[in-house]
């Protein structure tokens, strides 16, 4: 093991110890909010340092192994302990360097879904909607809770735009690699000779803010305009100026909301978006330079990036950063998107390892 990594182990491990004596002090809950903070920063670093101590006692183990080769008789039983334990010193080095990878702070978060039809006309509308489908099968499997902030249907089936908050533990840190370009090959519905047409959408995945002042926003810098909202929504919704769309002036981003009951709620609801997509900014940025460090795709939050084409003819779904083809495109429509999701993930955590060795 590299000094730096033993010397940070050890700097946890008396970090631990900290933690555990202040945690059992008579006045530890006087301070709730000092309370919470270091009962987090002990549940973070406690599986961190349990497994440097089966490294440690696999070491150790080792060591023993090794003293026992002079002895003849013991030779050959020492021999066997000392190749097996190698191997578990090596799986267990692997696994502690895994668990000091630096944690995306976004990943317990909530998220918007966005979803936009590009080229194509309808056809890119109605795969937006199976793309949309496709994500809200996949969060019911996770028991995550969908709910549409916002829809622009298209006259065809599908959406021209479509915005919905997913809600559930760890929602951004399964689906963060989802932001770019999806392209369909299929023979779209409306085309009479059978000919394969290629259409296009544009994926985002923006955390939610905890709070609106997780970002500065500046009412000055806020342009609010209301006005009626149009599509389904009932005889209530076309009565009314409930529809509310938020411009953030010094960037240009807008938010609007027509879905909600009351220009209340809409406004309520427009606010978070425009958070989150301004948010979403500053994130896809960071992303962006240490992705031109690294040389990574996964991680670059680059938009234009064509990410992933589904072919139905050939009943394929290839995901182009990691070259990974799978033949189930049915099943991935339908929301089984846990091995696709795997392997972006494994990759971008073999992209941190690399850098850490680097480092």
């Amino acid at each position: 093991m590299k000094p730096s990594l033993e010397k940070k182990l050890a700097t946890l491990s008396e970090r631990l110890e900290e933690l555990n004596r202040l945690l059992s002090t008579e006045t530890a809950t006087a301070d709730m909010d000092n309370y919470r903070k270091i009962s987090r920063e002990h549940s973070d670093i406690t599986p961190v340092v349990e497994h440097y101590r089966t490294y440690l006692k696999i070491e150790a183990d080792l060591a023993a192994a090794q003293g026992m080769l002079a002895d003849p008789d013991m030779r050959a039983f020492a021999e066997e302990e000392i190749a097996s334990g190698k191997l578990q010193l090596e799986t267990s080095e692997l696994e502690l360097q895994k668990l000091l990878l630096p944690k995306d702070a976004n990943d317990e978060r909530n998220i918007f879904l966005e979803i936009r039809a590009g080229t194509g006309g309808d056809e890119s509308a109605i795969f937006a909607g199976n793309l949309f489908r496709m994500y809200s099968r996949y969060a019911e499997r996770q028991r995550w809770k969908v709910e549409v902030v916002s829809a622009n249907e298209s006259e065809l089936g599908g959406y021209r735009e479509i915005i919905a908050r997913i809600e559930g533990y760890g929602a951004y840190s399964k689906l963060k690699f989802e932001s770019g370009g999806h392209r369909v090959q299929r023979v779209p519905e409306t085309e009479t000779q059978g000919r394969i047409h290629t259409s296009a959408c544009t994926v985002a995945i923006m955390p939610e803010v905890d709070e609106i002042a997780d970002v500065e926003l500046n009412p000055a810098d806020l342009r609010i305009d209301t006005y009626r909202a149009s599509g389904a929504g009932g005889q209530h919704i076309n009565k009314t100026d409930s529809a509310v769309r938020i411009t953030h002036l010094p960037t240009g981003i807008v938010a609007e909301c027509q879905d909600g009951r009351s220009q209340h709620a809409n406004k309520a609801s427009a606010m978070r978006v425009l958070a989150a997509r301004i948010k979403d900014v500053q994130v896809r940025e960071q992303q962006s330079k240490e992705a031109a460090t690294r040389k990574s795709l996964i991680g670059s939050g680059d938009r234009s990036e064509r990410i992933r084409t589904y072919n139905f003819p050939q009943g394929r779904v290839t995901e182009h950063r990691i070259n990974l083809t799978l033949y189930k495109i049915d099943f991935i429509m339908e929301g089984d998107l846990d091995e696709l999701l795997d392997a972006l993930s494994s990759e971008h955590q073999a992209e941190q390892l690399a850098a850490m060795g680097e480092d």
